[in-house]
């Protein structure tokens, strides 16, 4: 049964360029696609565990207002407001169990599609070299805001286009690969497109204000990222040079 994926292309700005996708299926740069990928995979899993590590600190980690008191190095006015700040959100995020339990699961859920990249990279005798990052996500981070949930928000944001825009990648570039490549990618879609929703709607649950102005900003920054020129071929690059 097909997989409904126009909630996820609805949601971005623009398509992949026609000429990421010529690029992409030479057959050199097919293998930077899938090491590329699977990096990407990895890091994906990375940062759902991030996100756990931050925002669900066992309570016995915590602080009390009276220990942080008791050290005069940081006895100021502005550390002590941060400091209660953090106590606050370490509260807050711990009893989201929403979130927790979300990213749990993408994190297991993207470590088995890794495992299934490195699976295709070994069968069909690709060295797995090391690569540099493409600077889509880079580009997109620079303009997470510094304070929380504000930082929350903008992180949950930025997941959901990555999703997205994977989401739209593996649908566009199924038709010109071959059967095994082309089942697999396939296969991706409803997840990706579950991680991409799931994503968004964590970010308007822990948002205190309409997400509407900030999903609009960061759609023309991952637009202007994609509709960009990049120097080297990569799963989220831009036009190729």
């Amino acid at each position: 049964m097909p997989v409904d994926i126009q909630p996820a292309l609805d949601f971005l700005k623009c398509p992949t360029p026609q000429e990421w996708i010529d690029e992409a299926i030479k057959q050199d740069n097919l293998e930077i696609l899938l090491i590329d990928h699977a990096n990407n995979e990895l890091k994906a899993a990375q940062n759902a565990m991030s996100i756990i590590r931050r925002y669900g600190s066992a309570p016995q980690q915590r602080s009390t207002s009276r220990d942080i008191e008791k050290d005069s190095k940081h006895n100021t006015f502005t550390e002590k407001k941060a400091a209660s700040t953090a106590l606050n959100l370490m509260y807050r995020y711990t009893e989201h169990f929403e979130l927790l339990n979300k990213m749990s699961r993408l994190a297991r859920e993207e470590l088995r599609h890794f495992e299934q990249v490195l699976a295709i990279i070994k069968k069909r005798d690709i060295p797995y070299k090391p690569l540099s990052a493409s600077r889509y996500a880079g580009v997109l981070r620079k303009h997470v805001r510094t304070w929380e949930p504000a930082r929350m928000v903008d992180t949950l944001i930025i997941g959901a286009y990555i999703e997205a825009r994977s989401c739209e990648r593996f649908h566009k570039l199924a038709p010109y690969l071959d059967d095994e490549l082309k089942k697999f990618y396939l296969s991706l879609l409803k997840s990706e497109g579950r991680h991409f929703k799931d994503y968004l709607a964590l970010a308007e649950g822990i948002s205190e204000e309409s997400i509407e102005e900030r999903v609009a900003f960061f759609a023309e920054v991952e637009r202007e990222a994609v509709e960009s020129v990049d120097e080297e071929f990569r799963f989220h690059s831009g036009v190729p040079a």
